[in-house]
């Protein structure tokens, strides 16, 4: 039995608990993972810092003409 299938063997109330358990849990992971890094000892470099920035995508905003007259 594959887990899609045990899920949906739920009845709609548990699924809808496991559904708001995995949000909670994400979002408890994102709070605190830049905390339990700190004291982990987990800190970026400089170098780390610079190739994020070069990683992360940039918008960049071109005006069209007017073409209403």
């Amino acid at each position: 039995m594959s887990l899609w299938s045990s899920y949906n063997g739920l009845s709609p109330k548990t699924r809808m608990g496991v559904g708001i358990g995995i949000l909670v849990w994400g979002t408890i992971g994102l709070y605190f993972s830049d905390a339990a890094g700190d004291k982990m000892g987990i800190k970026p470099t400089e170098a780390d810092k610079e190739a994020l920035a070069k990683m992360t995508p940039k918008i960049h905003v071109i005006d069209r003409p007017d073409t209403k007259q």
